[in-house]
């Protein structure tokens, strides 16, 4: 719930690293990480973060929270790529949202020193991260998901 004393209240982060990536600009991402092709990136983590990558070797894939850094505008209404109709920011997965945060699932490929390898990049070069968290099907998937205005499409897709 907010209160008074919390509901302007600012949430600092600090970045706990920095990918590193071929993709440069918006333009040359794929529109999900997992439709992109076998492209390798990296996070580089600050030195003090490197004792929390213990045992993430362990583990196939991992969620990412990063910052969209390049995302210019805020917008509250927007329009999906190839989609005719605007809807809520809080439905579609635009950059342009009220604190720029993104998540994402990406395959680690390998961890050496302070960088994690990875596949299924959907992050320009220089995103900053700001946590890492291993993804765990058996936490993580849902089967009986509805998917809002994006059934149709992705049932012609099916076609």
């Amino acid at each position: 719930m907010m209160t008074a004393e919390t509901s302007d209240d600012e949430i600092r982060v600090r970045p706990i690293g920095v990918v590193h990536a071929p993709h440069r600009e918006p333009g040359d991402l794929p529109i999900q990480g997992t439709f992109g092709d076998d492209t390798e990136a990296y996070i580089e983590l600050r030195e003090q973060y490197v004792p929390g990558l213990q045992d993430l070797d362990g583990f196939s894939h991992a969620w990412v929270i990063y910052y969209f850094h390049r995302s210019g505008r805020e917008e509250l209404v927007g329009r999906p790529y190839l989609e005719r109709e605007k809807h809520g920011i809080f439905a579609i997965r635009s950059p342009h949202r009220p604190n720029h945060l993104g998540l994402s699932v990406i395959r680690i490929t390998g961890i050496e020193d302070n960088r994690v390898y990875f596949r299924e990049v959907d992050m320009l070069d220089g995103t900053p991260i700001l946590d890492i968290k291993p993804y765990v099907p058996d936490f993580d998937r849902r089967d009986d998901v509805a998917i809002g205005w994006l059934k149709p499409h992705l049932e012609e897709d099916e076609q």
